[in-house]
């Protein structure tokens, strides 16, 4: 079980939110859009498609109720259930 949000890639992170029931949308140069549909309303997030590790910002932002909703401790509980 993780205690501690770990370096993750934007590739490892559009893996586990794919497993969480986002669906890959757009395809860029420089990144991939994530759609899911959660209540009432989609939510729509931007992750780079890169191997080197997110900074701590941008994987904030993505984590924020702006766009997945998820928060720290959702990833960790999404790191716990489908791991790297």
């Amino acid at each position: 079980m993780y205690t501690n949000i770990p370096a993750l890639s934007g590739k490892q992170l559009i893996r586990l939110l794919q497993k969480d029931g986002w669906i890959v949308g757009r395809k860029t140069t420089h990144g991939i859009t994530l759609t899911k549909f959660i209540i009432d309303r989609t939510r729509v997030t931007f992750i780079p498609n890169k191997s080197s590790s997110l900074p701590d910002g941008t994987l904030s932002a993505i984590l924020g109720t702006k766009q997945t909703g998820i928060g720290k401790a959702g990833l960790l509980e999404l790191l716990s259930k489908y791991g790297l």
